[in-house]
């Protein structure tokens, strides 16, 4: 098996059940999804700006935002702060030439979305069209967007102009299922939720008899609800879309919307509030001429390995036309389902045009990447992923699809087939030569073992894996055994260390990747020394629903090929297997837990006791630290405060901690946080307990670079830097 690139922190063993890895972003260098309205678009007139922003850096009290507007829009220099309405407290306000400088009076801090009006002061160009406004701030560069104003002599009428929006469609092609994108609209009235727009096409024959809210976006989220009558199209704003006054449709090729027959003159026409706006016109043509393609569709994936459930690098390339992906901007991959995802990704692992990605996240089936500050701005998206992700194919045969995402533009690739059944072994194509000292011995794993507790169909099992050897050494807390079950088991994302020991001892870190799982040891396993895991049933493995003769498979991360496969009965009488040698160690009643040196920086605590030891000293903690949903630890807030010298704020409602630059909000009751500008979810809801948050210690910890470990002698978890 190849070689993991992870580096992964030390975990807690027994009564600290560690909690997933969760990846969080590091800081940008701009400011990101600004918003910018104009309360009065049309020319030559004076008009209130409503600007919003997300940070992306701190600011402290004293620095500054800058907005400028084009030469064409005129500044009043005398500009003052009672021009300015902000959610944040202005000490001054400036304008030179047509730059405004507002100065904070507060801290801000990265993530937090900044709003303010600037209520008078700016008068529109006296041409209609589209300008940049730039905004940047003392810490971050500039980022812009545009507003769109318009003649004023055509406005009122109440009816948009054939040529006031455009319909991009990604394949013009007669009779051709495609993609079709709607605007933007100017709207004369704002969009309110709840409220339906109605989409009127050319023809009735173009439309499904159903598209799911899914298929849809309207201004980037997906409407409430979506009804079909006849051509038209009627679609129910989302809450998020509430206060628009411009839109945006796209209803994406799994909408099943097909392209009429070839002709010229089309038109698509939108109803908001009795006012309807008509589209310019488009063409379709017959099958075999030139087509546009303003999304870059329709592009082609390439696999290593299409079999159903296989672990497989993928490969695609997209042309996204006049929209480009830039430097510290995101792309976002959607593969069909959020099975393939394993629970840990690497930005090594991904690149983008050539470059390894900035970082990583992901949601379900949603994989976003951050591209790296050296990127050069491309029209043309290429991503590589490495066999390395532990990307694993759909375990059900088919044709598949996949969405790439670039600013708001989305391009569906062409289908792909996922073929062929049965057991799934991963087979690395450049597996990684061992690194730990020592030398490779033969060894031989003929009379290795596996077993199962429990051989009923669909029933919770735990699998004793006795090794005869392994040929090559493996280093605690860094290598790993792979046990990689066959099709038809049921593998849960995420297993507690503790519900796994190698050789007596509790599992240092247990990864999970589709149907393999990977124990990293806590203890030194030398060349030619055995090995005895015990995976327990409380790990919550389930045997497959069918009766039959299944295949498990172990491999070593340090050595090239298959360790030893074994035949486990699941329903039917048990293989006969041979007997492990007697060495092999057997699972002991409570693992042993390894003695390891405090460092002397370190902060203990116990579970339900609240106090907490710092340089041989006792502090009261206002509640003790407890365990929740039976593998989460939870401290309280004061802990990173006082203990580990963290900034740290908080009330009844929300917890702000920060350090070096990252910032992690809570919100009391909800297990949604954010670490800067991305959502995360906690392995548990943060709860109130008499005016003290508690919180999930290693969701912070593995945030902010702190290691965790487990002090056997004082039963005390401990905490350092």
């Amino acid at each position: 098996m190849e070689k993991s690139k992870k580096v992964l922190p030390i975990m807690l063993a027994t009564a600290l059940a560690a909690t997933p890895f969760v990846v969080a972003p590091q800081s940008a260098s701009a400011i990101s999804s600004i918003s910018i309205d104009a309360d009065n678009d049309e020319t030559d007139e004076d008009s209130e700006y409503t600007i919003e922003f997300d940070l992306d850096a701190d600011l402290k009290r004293g620095d500054k935002i800058y907005v400028k507007f084009p030469k064409d829009f005129d500044i009043d220099t005398d500009i003052g702060k009672s021009d300015i309405e902000a959610d944040f407290k202005v000490k001054s306000v400036s304008a030179k030439g047509n730059e405004i400088s507002i100065t904070i009076d507060e801290n801000l801090y990265d993530g937090d979305q900044v709003s303010f009006d600037i209520l008078d002061g700016i008068t529109n160009p006296s041409k209609k069209g589209t300008y940049s406004i730039e905004i940047s701030t003392t810490e971050e560069s500039k980022k812009s967007a545009s507003v769109k104003i318009y003649d004023g002599s055509s406005s009122g009428s109440g009816k948009a102009s054939s040529d006031d929006y455009s319909v991009d469609i990604t394949d013009t092609t007669e009779k051709k299922e495609t993609q079709y994108e709607i605007g933007p609209i100017k709207l004369d009235d704002k969009l309110t939720k709840g409220d339906w727009i109605t989409v009127t096409f050319p023809s009735s024959s173009m439309l499904p008899s159903k598209i799911s809210t899914n298929d849809v976006d309207l201004n980037k989220y997906s409407p409430d609800q979506v009804r079909i009558s006849g051509k038209t199209v009627e679609l129910k704003v989302p809450s998020k879309a509430d206060g628009d006054k411009e839109l945006t449709l796209k209803f994406y090729k799994s909408a099943g919307i097909t392209n009429p027959s070839a002709g010229n003159d089309y038109t698509i026409e939108v109803e908001w509030e009795n006012e309807t706006y008509e589209s310019e016109e488009f063409d379709i043509k017959k099958s075999g001429s030139s087509s546009s393609s303003s999304t870059g569709s329709d592009f082609t994936v390439s696999l290593s390995d299409s079999s159903a459930g296989a672990r497989s690098s993928y490969s695609f390339e997209a042309d996204f036309g006049k929209t480009e992906l830039e430097a510290d901007s995101t792309v976002i991959i959607e593969f069909p389902s959020a099975e393939m995802i394993p629970g840990y990704l690497d930005p090594q692992d991904f690149t983008i045009n050539g470059k390894a990605a900035k970082r990583v996240g992901f949601s379900g089936s949603k994989v976003s990447l951050t591209t790296p500050s050296n990127f050069s701005s491309s029209k043309t998206v290429k991503i590589d992923v490495a066999h390395t992700a532990w990307i694993t194919n759909p375990k059900t045969p088919g044709d598949y699809t996949i969405k790439l995402t670039v600013d708001g533009k989305t391009a569906t690739s062409k289908s792909f087939r996922i073929g062929g059944t049965g057991t799934v072994v991963p087979a690395p194509t450049a597996p990684t030569p061992s690194t730990n000292p020592g030398t490779t011995v033969p060894v031989n794993n003929s009379t290795a073992t596996i077993g199962l507790t429990n051989t009923a169909v669909n029933g919770q099992t735990g699998v004793n894996i006795a090794i005869r050897a392994v040929g090559a050494p493996l280093v605690k807390q860094r290598d790993f055994i792979e046990v990689v079950f066959p099709v038809g088991y049921k593998v849960p994302a995420y297993i507690a260390p503790a519900n796994v020991s190698v050789n007596g001892a509790a599992a240092s870190f247990v990864a999970v990747r589709g149907q393999n799982v990977l124990v990293y040891p806590n203890q030194d396993i030398p060349a030619g020394a055995g090995a005895n895991i015990v995976i327990t049933p409380a790990a919550n493995i389930v045997n497959p629903a069918a009766k039959n003769t299944y295949s498990i498979s172990v491999f070593s991360s340090e050595e090239k090929g298959l360790l030893f496969a074994r035949a486990v009965g699941v329903g039917v009488p048990q293989p006969v297997q041979t007997p492990a040698p007697a060495p092999a160690p057997a699972p002991a009643p409570a693992p042993q837990k390894p003695q390891v040196a405090v460092p002397t920086n370190a902060a203990l605590f116990k579970l339900n006791t609240n106090q907490f030891t710092l340089h041989g000293k006792t502090y009261p903690m206002q509640e003790a630290p407890f365990l929740a949903n039976g593998n989460t630890t939870m401290v309280p807030a004061q802990f990173f405060k006082e203990a580990l010298a963290i900034t740290t704020f908080w009330n009844n409602d929300v917890v702000t901690i920060s350090s070096g630059g990252k910032v992690i909000r809570l919100t009391v009751g909800s297990n949604k946080a954010r670490v800067g500008s991305q959502e995360v979810t906690l392995p548990s809801a943060v709860v109130l307990k008499n005016g003290m948050p508690m919180i999930p210690v290693r969701f912070v910890t593995d945030n902010l670079g702190y290691s965790v470990g487990w002090d056997a002698s004082t039963s005390s978890v401990y905490v350092y830097k």
